[in-house]
């Protein structure tokens, strides 16, 4: 009788152990040269009991689709904000033109819809997007605004490797929310893991080779990945595509922002079961989720402590299933130090330290809080340049630049090792390290739209952890154009769902903004194609006016036009 007892106690623990596991959640996928992103404010059930919890999506309740684009190809973005707030959408790691980039000056205001478009120069790579809102950026990516932005090419697609989306080529989205009735708290630490968006997540895993397509979405922690079992997996990509050929590791401490794509062998393993899990106790106390405070607004749950991310369950193998891991798989062209023009230093500072900035716990960068009116840097196009990240800093922050990925080429004088022998776009910066990167500056230069640079721990970048730089082309010369060269009419008087734009050279349009008569922002429309018109139909009936920047001068025309 006791042993029947037992054998029932075993049985119903199995049970709730198996219950514990929530489905992990695919994003649904979009492909082509047009995407279309509704931003809007929602609600998901993402504790099991009690009230839905308020979130933001886009084209969803929580976060957004995945987009699928090839190399070579011009993509058009139609980002709609149907928001209650400002937003903005930054291609995060995407190499394209200052004014597409959607960082805190590409403000998008409630109902209105942003254009952007531009050609894909990346690498086959996982990238994605994200708000970027000065000082909002913390509440908006809570929230749950986002999505991965895939690039395929070719090189990548001749690779005998995984690339089923939703079978053995798997997202995950990391992050970590803390609640109140329900509710996120906008901290920058949670007290529960969320993998997809999903807690207690589950994937069920062929027996054959997984990929991993890795992003931190966190606020401020980092994960130490790595398997329950210890075994080794295989880095294949950073932040921007392939390495030379696999690394093979046991730990990988990915910082916010951050991505990787990892191999992981699961053949002739069906039937078990492993766990990714975060390996935080062994993290320092100076990196984000490496600390353990007991009280505080840092005070969390998962602080310094190991814990799952990912309950992944083995079962039978396809029937095309790749079965090996490739030993090489690219040869990136790297550039060298020696091709370097300048070397510029950033600096990373505790603000405790410098004199006139309030706040002991803010950090920044160049010994500079962040202004918008003020560019921190001026980069000649086609510049090669060597960034040396100088810390002073006691904790260790995350470094992102926008518009180039960057060659590292040194930690505190010493060769980087092998995993982060790739393009990036992203950098952990221990304290008091510093770290040399190389980057060229090619194809886009604009003196009004600034690029970014910044900690991508959202808490310090909103509290002023970022500055900002301009490429510009000193072989231009400013256009001396006259008034009448830039006047323009609108066709035809009224419209429907299409305008036309006349105007004596429509390459030299900037940009265009549509507003109403009241003067809300309805259609932004950076560097417009104006060979087929404007495609107004989204716009209600009414009277709306045109507002044109002309690329030389800046300067902005005004024209009326009837919706009908």
């Amino acid at each position: 009788m006791k042993s029947k007892l037992t054998f029932l106690t075993i049985c119903l623990f199995s049970l709730t152990l198996k219950a514990q596991y929530n489905r992990l959640w695919i994003p649904d996928t979009l492909t082509g040269k047009t995407f279309n992103l509704t931003l809007k404010d929602s609600f998901k059930q993402i504790l099991s009991k009690g009230n839905t919890t308020t979130t933001s999506g886009i084209n969803g309740a929580f976060w957004g689709p995945t987009l699928f684009v090839n190399k070579g190809d011009t993509v058009h973005m139609n980002v709609k904000n149907k928001l209650n707030d400002t937003t903005t959408i930054h291609w995060h790691g995407m190499h394209l033109p200052a004014v597409m980039d959607g960082g805190p000056h590409q403000v998008i205001p409630p109902n209105t819809l942003w254009q952007p478009y531009w050609k894909v120069a990346n690498n086959a790579g996982t990238y994605w997007f994200h708000p970027h809102l000065h000082e909002m950026t913390m509440d908006q990516i809570t929230k749950g605004l986002g999505g991965l932005l895939i690039v395929r090419d070719q090189i990548e697609s001749a690779l005998a490797l995984p690339r089923t989306y939703g079978v053995d080529d798997i997202p995950l989205i990391l992050t970590d929310r803390s609640f109140t009735s329900n509710q996120f708290k906008v901290v920058p630490y949670g007290d529960s893991m969320l993998t997809n968006g999903v807690m207690r997540a589950q994937f069920n895993a062929p027996a054959q080779v997984i990929r991993f397509r890795v992003l931190n979405a966190a606020i401020e922690r980092s994960y130490n990945l790595g398997f329950s079992d210890g075994r080794t997996f295989y880095i294949i990509a950073t932040d921007g595509g392939l390495v030379d050929k696999p690394v093979g590791v046991t730990r990988f401490l990915i910082s916010p922002g951050e991505r990787i794509e990892i191999l992981i062998n699961c053949a002739g393993q069906s039937g078990t079961s492993i766990d990714l899990k975060a390996y935080n106790s062994t993290v320092s106390n100076f990196i984000g989720g490496g600390e353990n405070f007991p009280n505080g607004p840092f005070a969390n749950a998962l602080g310094k402590k190991d814990f799952n991310i990912l309950n992944i369950k083995i079962g039978a193998a396809n029937s095309k299933a790749i079965t090996s891991i490739p030993n090489t798989l690219t040869t990136n062209q790297f550039l060298s130090a020696a091709s370097a023009s300048l070397t510029r230093t950033i600096t990373f500072t505790d603000s405790a330290g410098v004199p006139n900035i309030l706040g002991p716990n803010a950090f920044i960068l160049g010994r500079k809080m962040f202004d918008i009116k003020y560019i921190n840097h001026t980069v000649p196009l086609n510049n090669t340049e060597i960034w040396e990240l100088k810390s002073s800093s006691i904790f260790a922050h995350p470094f992102h630049i926008h518009d180039v990925e960057f060659y590292l080429l040194s930690r505190n004088g010493a060769a980087v090792p092998a995993y982060e022998q790739g393009w990036k776009d992203v950098v952990l910066v221990k304290g008091k390290e510093t770290v040399q990167f190389i980057a060229k500056f090619d194809d886009f230069a604009d003196a009004t739209h600034p690029f970014m640079y910044h900690c991508h721990i959202s808490l310090h970048e909103d509290e002023g952890m970022m500055g900002q730089f301009v490429v510009t082309n000193p072989t231009n010369k400013i256009n001396t154009l006259s008034t009448a060269a830039f006047e323009f009419k609108v066709m035809p008087v009224p419209a429907t769902d299409r305008i036309n734009i006349v105007c004596a050279d429509p390459n030299e349009v900037y940009y265009i903004t549509i507003t109403d008569q009241l003067g809300r922002t309805k259609m932004m429309l950076p560097q417009p194609d104006l060979r087929n018109g404007i495609d107004i139909s989204s716009l209600a009936t009414g009277i709306y006016f045109v507002q044109l920047m002309d690329k030389a001068t800046k300067q902005i025309s005004i024209q009326k036009f009837i919706k009908s």
